[in-house]
């Protein structure tokens, strides 16, 4: 099947680049809203999941075992900039389990933002596992280690260790809150690594669609996955600056909508997202993994949807393209409607 053009880049009046791709919008009862190009081709969602992931920080119990907050909960299902508060969050949640930035297994990276990096650059600081975008979902991953290493009478550091490899106790969780999200079984599905070291999976866009829907509503999760959830949301609604950072789309939406929209980039093109009072999932692919047209076409997605002109949404679907001068030279528009 062919893709469909979901996004044009103009440069002046004349299109210059054009991104295919396709896009799932699908309600919790599975029946299909919208279907545009292939939505049953296996695609890896990479971090557009992070919520999914993060269910069972919560539901397990780990996050009231260690207190979690707010905004360590968001930062659980954050693609975060590298900022000075998204850092001391995750080094202040692994204090608290007697544990340093040594337990995260996510590599480290250079902070996302270039006035951060240039900050620490010019002051000779080293870069840390802290800094790593995904530093806020392995620190959940930690929460998790530790309290399956307090049920098992074990040492919590020794126990956590090696917890991104698949046959972990904890990723093994990770993997089944998947499948039971998505209605896949991800064991068969097609497997990779992800850029935070952690296994990804190569799922539908209809089955990723189907898990955001239900993640949104509650319905056709076990009751605790369902809660947790939700309580997820709630917490990127109440701390957004903590699930992205300055600047920032995801970060953008949670300020402007709250609960009535959660949305989350994932790398090489990918969105999903949840609109709770809408009952539907949506989750999309660029097929060249361009960022900045997967998230023009979310915007579109979620203004058509929404029925709302909210300049948040405006200018990601038809962002201005300025050169180093600042001049403007183009813009993205979308090149699909929703009916």
């Amino acid at each position: 099947m062919t893709s469909p053009v979901l996004v044009e880049v103009l440069r002046g009046g004349t299109v210059e680049s054009r991104h295919t791709g396709a896009l799932a919008i699908v309600d919790a009862a599975g029946a299909v809203h919208t279907a545009l190009g292939d939505i049953d081709r296996p695609v890896f969602p990479r971090s557009a999941v992070k919520l999914l992931q993060a269910l069972p920080l919560v539901a397990g119990g780990a996050a009231d075992a260690f207190g979690l907050d707010d905004a360590e909960l968001a930062l659980a299902c954050a693609s975060h900039s590298g900022e000075p508060a998204h850092v001391a969050t995750a080094a202040g949640l692994l204090a608290r389990l007697g544990l340093t930035a040594d337990a995260l297994e996510c590599g480290t990276q250079w902070p996302g933002r270039e006035p951060v990096l240039r900050a620490m650059a010019a002051r000779g600081e080293a870069v840390t596992p802290l800094h790593n975008n995904c530093s806020g979902k392995h620190a959940g991953f930690v929460c998790v280690a530790c309290l399956m290493a307090r049920a098992a009478g074990a040492e919590p550091a020794a126990f956590a260790r090696g917890y991104v490899a698949a046959a972990h106790p904890v990723m093994r969780e990770v993997s089944a809150a998947l499948s039971l999200a998505t209605g896949v079984d991800v064991e068969r599905a097609p497997r990779g690594t992800d850029g935070c070291s952690i296994p990804t999976f190569a799922l539908p866009l209809r089955a990723l669609a189907l898990a955001f829907a239900r993640a949104g509503t509650g319905q056709g999760l076990p009751d605790a996955h369902a809660r947790a959830a939700r309580r997820l949301r709630r917490a990127v609604a109440a701390a957004p600056f903590m699930v992205a950072g300055s600047d920032r789309f995801d970060t953008r939406v949670a300020t402007a909508f709250g609960e009535r929209l959660f949305c989350k980039i994932g790398a090489e093109g990918m969105y999903c997202a949840a609109l709770p009072e809408l009952g539907l999932g949506v989750a999309l692919k660029i097929d060249d993994g361009a960022a900045r047209a997967a998230e023009a076409a979310m915007a579109t997605v979620a203004q058509a949807l929404l029925r709302s002109g909210h300049e948040v949404l405006r200018a990601a679907s038809h962002a201005v393209l300025r050169n180093w001068r600042g001049t403007e030279v183009g813009a993205l528009r979308p090149a699909f409607t929703l009916g």
